[in-house]
């Protein structure tokens, strides 16, 4: 599995505003459309009003290959590229080897990779 996380930062908090908005057809659209896409948010962050998290999770790295060369990708770059944007995007993969939940069977969050006890 493959995590897809990070920012992007815009000139104002309108510009962020517009660009969550008008990609809002093509993040559903890659869900749709795409296999392996288990998640696709760009959404606007509820503490820095300039900022877009941005949020993908894939099954695999043909899935996020496949994506990389599929239409709705590109027209998300094109869609929130119209919009002003500041700095470089702080946005990375990581590649997941183990997914665990985050609570036990008594609702107790825990840190530790418990299950494979």
């Amino acid at each position: 599995m493959i995590v897809i996380a990070g920012t992007l930062e815009y000139a104002s908090q309108e510009a962020r505003d517009g660009a969550v908005a008008a990609g809002r057809d093509l993040q559903e659209a890659t869900r749709r459309d795409e296999p392996g896409c288990l998640a696709y948010v760009f959404a606007a962050d509820p503490v820095l009003p300039t900022v877009m998290q941005v949020y993908e999770l894939w099954e695999n790295e043909a899935s996020l290959a496949a994506h990389f060369n599929h239409p709705n990708y590109f027209d998300m770059r094109t869609v929130l590229g119209q919009f002003e944007r500041v700095g470089i995007p702080a946005i990375a993969k990581y590649r997941c080897d183990l997914s665990e939940p985050v609570y036990d069977r008594t609702f107790t969050p825990r840190a530790d990779f418990f299950t494979a006890e």
